[in-house]
């Protein structure tokens, strides 16, 4: 048997590449959905997807820790924010007329232009990196954990912060609404009252 037949080359996948392109590409046509439909009820079932994918794909890429904080926090969390934050600000639940400002190609440029320029960013910095396949593993809970409480602490905790304040500001505008309603109508009905 030669060298040859014992590789896998580009035109021969194996299953688990075929996977990770059929869930890439999902994962894609979720994310497309979730910043084209005008629902914003739906835009955050299809994030649900997305970020699913995301998880899916850290799974064939054999970083399960990753992969199960992904569901941990960004499905577990954001998502639950975001609907949270949808039902306390009374959004539309139907079409949101207002959800398209008419800006499409422009928006459809800078999103093509800051894609192109991350692709351009990450290929040029890892461009002559290797992974050890032999070495420990990168994705293991060993290896996150202290890449994670070393040089990302601060960022994380900022996050958190600013998700805390952002609850807390849709709150805040929910009830501010609720409340002006109620004096309107009170101020209203004073005022045939006194008629």
């Amino acid at each position: 048997m030669n060298l040859a037949a014992t590789t896998q080359g580009f035109l021969s996948p194996t299953g688990v590449e075929i996977a990770f392109i059929l869930v890439g590409l999902v994962t894609l046509g979720a994310a497309v959905m979730t910043v084209t439909t005008r629902q914003l009820v739906h835009a955050a079932l299809w994030l649900v997807v997305a970020l699913g994918g995301l998880a899916v794909e850290y799974l064939l890429l054999t970083a399960e820790f990753i992969a199960w904080v992904q569901v941990l926090i960004y499905l577990g969390s954001v998502v639950v924010l975001l609907l949270f934050g949808l039902m306390l600000t009374k959004a539309p639940i139907g079409r949101s007329p207002d959800a398209d400002s008419g800006n499409r190609p422009v928006a459809l440029a800078v999103a093509g232009t800051a894609a192109a320029a991350l692709v351009w960013v990450v290929v040029d910095a890892f461009r002559t990196s290797w992974i050890d396949l032999d070495g420990p593993a990168q994705g293991s809970t060993d290896t996150v954990g202290a890449i994670l409480f070393r040089h990302w602490v601060l960022p994380f905790e900022a996050l958190s912060v600013l998700l805390l304040a952002a609850l807390v500001g849709a709150i805040v505008l929910s009830r501010k609404h609720a409340k002006g309603s109620e004096t309107g109508s009170a101020t209203d009905s004073d005022s045939e009252g006194e008629r």
